[in-house]
């Protein structure tokens, strides 16, 4: 519903439309979407349906709705798409009073990068295909998770439903070698808000922590916000190299050792345990980000680190947005048993619990087998969109491209040795200028600290059909030709 700034009862029609016509432009109701009806915008406001009418009228005559009758009114696509009509201006606000993480936040804010839209082919990384959700099995989970009637509409376990988290032991014991008390699983909103908790949990203001680099930027910017400091470790094409830990002091380690992101290295067993001996000698703890296991096409599993002897300091993060969809919001820690307890006290102040229709269906769906029929299915579907890619990229740009990172996941590396990292920009802006979308390697760096010699792109491919690969491809080469 709308939400007004002033008084609800003393508003007239004249701040009525002013407050919605703002909210038109500001797309809050979208570029076409629908406004509450007069009746129920009237009583939330408690004013007499006719003034709410007048304020409708007027946001009619100057073409920000349109109106039907029998019908709610819409929101004119022509105004917001063109940005014919702008609110007018507001006051400068003072400058906010934040809390020093809010400051940190503030100096260094994630990129939210909305999604192109319209374009051939879009390599962004952790997409995924619609076509590839299954919908009758998770329809058939949500209908019966909301048809059993619970005993009471009451809070539930901070810690998430223990039927998913029964059903997620024996899951991460067959297809990871995970074995864990149910007590030690922590059901989150994605992993995102695992690595807050840990964050929140673990480092303060000046401690240190160790990050890939190139890594997961959204990890880094989750623990800086902190106030700790990064302590980047470069990767090469087995991973975090483990031998510059050596004088390391840090609070904990954030990896990817299943799948290196963004390079795509495979940690061997014996960094992995160098990496666990490094954590015990600094007391230190280990994040596993298991971001995208279920994804291995020509290399075996190798055990993740809190499956190895030693590994008292692993907390694993999983995570269901590589393999049903990121918009479930649905992740789960696999922590100490030291720390359950306060891990369950940080996810109940944060928001109680996540939402239980979505994790009575995911338990469903792994106690029946069709979550991992599922993942067998995607398994092969993206395995064939990756050898697209490398075969359409080997076709079109021969030896002018160097692809790395194929053993496993849902993205791959590719590096133009021929195009200086001075190029990166214009051949961004021009693969864009003929629909493709690409990103590069360089976000993902750690300030200047690495030297990158040539271009490189992380290429996702999981949200794309094969004939758009082959497309994308096309035009890409045609662009790097341009730029030679």
């Amino acid at each position: 519903m709308t939400r007004m700034k002033t008084n609800p009862g003393r508003m007239g029609a004249r701040q009525i439309y002013e407050a919605l016509r703002d909210q038109i432009l500001a797309r809050v109701y979208g570029i076409d979407g629908l406004l509450p009806s007069s009746r129920a915008l009237a009583g939330e406001m408690g004013v007499a349906r006719s003034t709410v009418t007048v304020a409708y009228e007027q946001l009619a005559a100057e073409g920000f709705i349109e109106t039907r009758h029998g019908a709610r009114p819409r929101v004119a696509r022509a105004v917001v798409e063109r940005g014919r009509m702008r609110a007018a201006p507001r006051p400068l606000a003072r400058k906010p009073r934040l809390s020093q993480f809010g400051e940190r936040l503030h100096q260094d804010p994630p990129r939210w990068i909305e999604p192109s839209r319209g374009l051939v082919a879009n390599f962004r990384y952790g997409e995924l295909s619609p076509s590839d959700f299954p919908v009758l099995a998770w329809k058939k989970a949500v209908t019966a998770a909301m048809t059993r009637k619970p005993e009471r509409l009451a809070y539930d376990d901070p810690c998430g439903a223990l039927r998913l988290r029964t059903a997620l032991q024996g899951h991460l014991w067959r297809s990871r070698g995970v074995r864990c008390e149910v007590e030690q699983i922590v059901v989150v909103n994605g992993s995102q808000q695992g690595l807050d908790i840990c964050a929140r949990l673990l480092l303060d203001a000046g401690d240190r922590f160790v990050m890939e680099d190139p890594g997961y930027q959204m990890a880094r910017h989750t623990f800086a916000a902190t106030g700790a400091e990064t302590v980047p470790i470069p990767v090469d094409a087995d991973g975090l190299e483990t031998a510059r830990l050596d004088g390391v002091e840090a609070r904990l380690a954030y990896v990817t050792p299943s799948h290196q992101y963004p390079l795509g290295g495979v940690m061997p067993i014996g960094r992995r345990h160098d990496l666990l001996a490094w954590a015990r000698k600094v007391d230190a703890y280990v994040i596993e980000d298991d971001y995208d296991s279920e994804y291995r096409y020509d290399t075996k599993p190798i055990p993740p680190l809190h499956a190895l002897e030693g590994s008292e300091n692993v907390i694993y993060l999983g995570t269901v947005s590589k393999t049903l969809s990121p918009t479930l919001r649905i992740g789960y820690l696999v922590v100490p048993a030291a720390l359950r307890s306060l891990f369950a006290a940080a996810k109940q102040i944060m928001d109680r619990h996540t939402p239980l229709i979505e994790q009575d269906a995911l338990a469903a769906m792994l106690e029946s087998g069709a979550y991992d029929s599922h993942v067998r299915r995607v398994r092969r579907r993206n395995a064939v969109r990756q050898q697209a890619l490398l075969n359409a990229l080997r076709r079109r740009l021969g030896d002018r491209v160097r692809v790395e990172g194929t053993a496993a996941g849902l993205h791959v590396v590719a590096w133009f040795d021929g195009l200086p990292p001075r190029r990166e920009d214009a051949l961004i802006k021009a693969a864009r200028a003929k629909g493709v979308g690409i990103y590069p390697v360089s976000a993902l760096l750690v300030g200047a600290r690495r030297a990158q010699k040539a271009v490189g792109l992380v290429m996702g491919y999981s949200a794309l059909e094969v004939a758009q690969i082959e497309r994308g491809c096309k035009l890409l080469a045609q662009t790097v030709a341009e730029l030679d």
